[in-house]
């Protein structure tokens, strides 16, 4: 089993903002939303190795203070490059948490409705 997808809120009218923060901050790609989906408004996002993050409409919008997506990269260039480039367009990048843990290197910034993104470089497997 794999995960395929989480979901994130965001409020009605964010997807310019998420396209912004999710796109052009992130580099994942959007990917169309079933018609019928679509309806609803939100916008969805897959990254290079398959795993989606939905944006889904909440009214009212209340991000959670814990829970949130991990999004995890190659390399440790690729991570200090990505939180550099989310730190040049203007995102808080938190690396306080970068060595607290043994098996990956990270670091935490909020999307532009306060959704908690971590991003994560795998050490060591196991």
């Amino acid at each position: 089993m794999r995960l395929h997808h989480v979901q994130v809120g965001l409020p009605a009218g964010g997807e310019d903002r998420a396209r912004d923060f999710y796109a052009t901050g992130l580099g994942l790609t959007e990917i169309a939303k079933p018609a019928e989906l679509a309806r609803r408004g939100g916008v969805w996002f897959r990254s290079p190795g398959g795993a989606e993050i939905h944006l889904g409409v909440e009214d009212p919008h209340r991000p959670p203070r814990r829970a949130h997506p991990a999004l995890a990269v190659d390399s440790e260039a690729e991570l200090e490059a990505l939180g550099d480039h989310l730190a040049e367009l203007g995102h808080d990048v938190d690396w306080s948490q970068r060595e607290n843990a043994e098996a990956f290197q990270r670091f935490h910034v909020h999307d532009p409705f306060g959704n908690r993104i971590e991003v994560v470089w795998v050490v060591a497997e196991g």
